[in-house]
């Protein structure tokens, strides 16, 4: 049995599933964060995110950015099929608090953790920042979008014009929407920003809270045709190529990347194998999520999971693939449109692993 462990309260909202912000937060402000999780490793030793138990096994802790859903199941596969344990690891399941599990990685606290390419590009290019790498994609393209409810007529972009979107207030989300209604024709002025309050899409969409939502269609979008909702969808990444970002990936401590490279690729390999199983036999891997966290829907994790099954590899030779082309791309927008200063190529990203 996995074991989990909350680390402070989250907010089941959207703006927590795609993360907390984490513009401005240095080193500093993470070091708060030390101690959470109870880890054997003090922050910023050589063996940051990592001890030895008495069985032998290292003991690696991974921080979840959420709730637990269908983007960390290949993480509870290999847990429960002992995929970690083959590996030499003991792997400890963890929530971040609000502040995401970037903070937690970056203080050692967390040896591996889920991050996102966006919520990365607030830190990579900082005087100070946060010493965490992308190793792995969790999911090899871009699954989100815009979803409103057919009625509202937003069949693309510029539809959103004069109907209100919930917002998180984040420069680079607000930037991509801005990009794609006005690649679209539409004037993004006259999108009505409304700050989200969003904690359930289907809720929100039903009772006229918002007209239009970012999600991720492989949760969200699948619990909205679940409730029968008619609906419209297009995804950024159908809009501009620049918006196939890295997102959810796996981030891992530069210490322990720069003091136990085997740990960390022990730890990749593993964590392929489980999501290779969740690949080959969603319904199976579905199982094992529940059993984990049991107090998930389970007519949504089975058919997120189904989704997801296309999802998680598609196209590239193997699981866990980051393409550094597209990687720098999405970072270049963002300093070309000053939302960061400018970024250096393969900044975050350490591709020795997969």
């Amino acid at each position: 049995m996995n074991r989990i462990h909350t680390l402070g309260s989250r907010s089941i909202s959207r703006r927590s599933f795609v993360r907390g912000g984490l513009a401005g937060l240095g080193l500093a402000g993470t070091a708060a964060l030390a101690g959470c999780t109870g880890s054997n490793a003090p922050a910023g030793s050589v063996a940051a995110g990592s001890s030895t138990t008495d069985s032998g096994l290292k003991k690696v802790t991974f921080a979840l950015d959420w709730t637990p859903n269908t983007n960390h199941t290949g993480v509870y596969v290999a847990s429960a099929r002992g995929y970690y344990k083959d590996a030499g690891l003991e792997v400890e399941i963890v929530q971040a608090p609000e502040n995401g599990a970037d903070a937690l990685v970056a203080t050692g606290e967390a040896g591996f953790g889920v991050s996102f390419q966006d919520t990365m590009a607030t830190y990579v290019s900082s005087d100070s920042p946060l010493p965490v790498s992308a190793v792995a994609a969790i999911i090899q393209h871009n699954t989100s979008g815009i979803i409103s409810r057919k009625e509202k007529g937003i069949t693309s972009p510029a539809g959103m014009m004069d109907h209100t979107y919930a917002t998180w207030e984040m420069p680079i989300e607000q930037g991509v929407i801005q990009r794609c209604v006005e690649a679209d024709g539409g004037d993004f002025s006259r999108v009505q920003m409304v700050p989200s309050t969003v904690t359930d899409e289907v809720t929100a969409l039903q009772t006229d809270q918002v007209d239009s939502i970012w999600i991720y269609w492989a949760w969200a979008g699948v619990k909205c045709d679940l409730a029968g909702l008619d609906t419209n969808y297009f995804a950024f990444a159908d809009i501009d190529q620049v918006f196939d970002f890295y997102t959810p990936v796996i981030i891992a401590n530069n210490d322990l990347i720069d003091s136990d490279p085997d740990t960390v690729q022990a730890f990749v390999d593993a964590t392929r194998r489980g999501y290779e199983d969740a690949i080959s036999d969603p319904d199976g891997a579905a199982e094992v999520l529940l059993e984990g966290a049991p107090e998930l829907d389970r007519e949504l994790v089975v058919a997120s999971q189904e989704y997801l099954a296309d999802q998680y590899q598609a196209d590239a030779e193997q699981w866990g693939k980051i393409d550094q082309d597209r990687w720098d791309a999405f970072f270049g927008w963002v300093g070309d449109q000053g939302f960061a200063p400018a970024i250096d190529a393969g900044a975050g990203l350490n591709l020795d692993f997969i």
